[in-house]
């Protein structure tokens, strides 16, 4: 049971707009318990550029810059992954309420809204702790993000051939994929990207990462999966002597010949899970997994 004013800090969807229909419900929610709270810049002026809040009812912070007992990400799991990108290593568990399709990461919907948040003050909720993974380019990091929850991907641009990416573990030769691209996933991230890859389906915890090629040139390329305390060395040839890596779907582009690194972080997400929540129910009713199409002609 909480016994002090507990500080959230509120992210949120700043493209479309019914997903944030139920900011005043979650601010009416957390005002009623004394909650204090603050909210990201970017949405806080969407917010108020579309009339949804008054200017100036609420703290505003930018980036990373905040201190707070939960983080809120209101929208989806691409808006969870954006919190997270900001949250990085301070450790603040992240409360995901889904204003879209149900999502693994963010995976509270409306209508629990009041119940979820009286679970964070009951004390009636588990952390789910999630590996992140980060990149170097020649032993430096990115210019934007180089950590990512859900995966990290070297790709072709847009108008250029297959490349060619050089893959080693550890030091110790891998394979040379002939590909669109690579995806290194997290468990977490088995479920995006690499999963429409044919990737496979990863549980969270498990303690691994996956492999998985872009439309590779060879059918004996398969996806493969590592322990996660492996290091990742990639470098790549393309015809157009650049490409394209891409940290949790936001992309820069990469000089051909850069040596990647990829590796576990020294810091894992924190997501909070409502007690009844379970992972393989969520995966058969967001990916409809298991399913039998024969039994639904009958």
């Amino acid at each position: 049971m909480a016994t002090h004013n507990m500080k959230f800090a509120l992210f949120g969807n700043i493209y479309q707009s019914r997903k944030s229909e139920n900011i005043i419900k979650i601010t009416e929610c957390l005002a009623a318990r004394g909650a204090v709270m603050c909210m990201e810049k970017m949405f806080y002026d969407f917010l108020v550029d579309t009339g949804r809040i008054k200017a100036g009812s609420v703290d505003v912070f930018e980036d990373g810059d905040f201190t707070a007992d939960f983080v809120i990400s209101l929208g989806g799991d691409g808006t969870l992954l954006r919190a997270a990108g900001h949250v990085g290593d301070k450790g603040t568990p992240i409360l995901g309420i889904n204003m879209g399709r149900l999502g693994f990461l963010a995976d509270i919907v409306p209508s629990e809204i009041e119940s979820a948040i009286n679970s964070l003050y009951d004390g009636d909720y588990a952390i789910e702790e999630h590996s992140v993974i980060c990149v170097e380019a020649d032993d430096k990091p990115l210019e934007h993000s180089s950590f990512a929850l859900n995966d990290i991907a070297v790709l072709k641009r847009d108008t250029a051939s297959m490349i060619t990416i050089h893959a080693e573990i550890n030091g110790e030769y891998l394979v040379t994929y002939q590909a669109d691209g690579l995806i290194v996933s997290t468990p977490t991230g088995s479920t995006a990207y690499s999963l429409s890859n044919g990737g496979p389906i990863i549980v969270p915890r498990t303690g691994t990462l996956c492999l998985t090629p872009v439309a590779p040139h060879s059918l004996n390329i398969r996806p493969i999966v590592i322990p996660d305390d492996t290091e990742i060395t990639l470098t790549v040839e393309s015809r157009s002597h650049n490409f394209l890596i891409a940290v949790d779907g936001q992309s820069e582009k990469c000089a051909e010949n850069t040596r990647l690194t990829v590796r576990k972080a020294p810091y894992a997400i924190k997501i909070v899970k409502r007690s009844s929540q379970r992972y393989f129910s969520t995966l058969r009713e967001k990916m409809m997994w298991g399913a039998d199409t024969r039994m639904a002609k009958n």
